[in-house]
């Protein structure tokens, strides 16, 4: 079975939070059978003053040591993906890492970056966060980034976008979206989260959601387990997106873990429990990973 993950923030804990000890390690993946890992590039917390550009580097470094020393292998397609072999895809989280400049995102593309979450919390060259409020959508230099991205097919990804920006993405941009990290409002109301109507457009466009493992995006209380992750999956499914769904874990970048899902070893617990909701080996399959290479098929990538 190919399993894939499409965001965790192991790269930013190795480059720049060294004294943390990261849950996704070559041994962990693994052990849970994951196929493709996707590692972000983190702006970091401080936006466009906080040298983003320069972060992203430091953790690039950080990912070609653990290509030299513990055989991390980068795919340039995702479609490389196999069943038995890990292997990394690498995006970008916060779009002020481009500064600005389409140029920016051909050479994101290639050091193999093929996914880029516009803005992380705080507003940029490109949009504005869902954390702040904001009923602006995406900004003119944002639709430069953004052309240049669908040029090149590299997903644009709405986690942590507010919603103004999700909608100008639905209803404008050449290429569907999606969310690679995101979890349903309905069932936790999280500002980070999806509305049933956001759900039901993304699927409509050919889009594709990760859904989150943060226990506070999954339950308001925070005490979240695995049955809570598939809860979000099924809440999805049921609005239309079983062919649209998939995992997004957020791990080594959440301060916490939902109970009996701590590290891509436990990734078979998910499954599990689908098997339990009465889901068929065939939809667990798509959900798993068939569902997001799909989504890359969608965009244009072939194998």
């Amino acid at each position: 079975m190919i399993i894939c993950d499409t965001h965790c923030d192991t790269l930013y804990m190795r480059a720049l939070q060294p004294q943390e000890t990261p849950c996704v390690t070559m041994e962990a993946m693994r052990a849970g059978g994951m196929s493709l890992q996707t590692c972000t590039l983190f702006a970091g917390s401080q936006g466009v003053n906080g040298q983003p550009y320069q972060k992203a580097m430091a953790e690039y470094a950080a990912f070609e040591r653990l290509e030299r020393d513990e055989g991390w292998q980068k795919v340039n397609s995702p479609l490389e993906a196999e069943d038995g072999k890990v292997k990394i895809l690498l995006s970008v989280e916060g779009g002020e890492i481009f500064e600005g400049n389409p140029a920016r995102v051909q050479e994101f593309y290639e050091r193999g970056v093929r996914m880029a979450a516009l803005t992380w919390n705080n507003e940029n060259e490109i949009g504005f966060p869902a954390k702040g409020g904001s009923r602006e959508g995406i900004k003119p230099q944002g639709w430069e980034i953004l052309k240049e991205m669908a040029r090149l097919r590299m997903a644009a990804d709405t986690s942590h976008l507010n919603e103004a920006g999700f909608w100008d993405l639905i209803d404008r941009h050449s290429q569907p979206p999606m969310a690679s990290h995101s979890c349903a409002k309905a069932l936790c109301d999280h500002f980070r989260n999806l509305s049933d109507d956001q759900i039901r457009a993304m699927v409509k466009r050919g889009g594709w959601i990760g859904v989150n493992f943060y226990p506070y995006f999954l339950r308001s209380d925070g005490q979240a387990t695995v049955e809570d992750i598939v809860c979000h999956i099924d809440h999805m499914c049921q609005l239309g997106a079983q062919k649209h769904v998939g995992f997004g874990s957020d791990f080594d970048g959440i301060g916490c873990t939902p109970v009996g899902c701590e590290s891509p070893a436990k990734i078979s617990a998910i499954l599990e429990g689908l098997r339990c909701r009465g889901y068929s080996e065939a939809a667990i399959e798509d959900i798993a990973g068939r569902n997001f290479l799909d989504y890359y098929r969608r965009l244009g990538w072939t194998a």
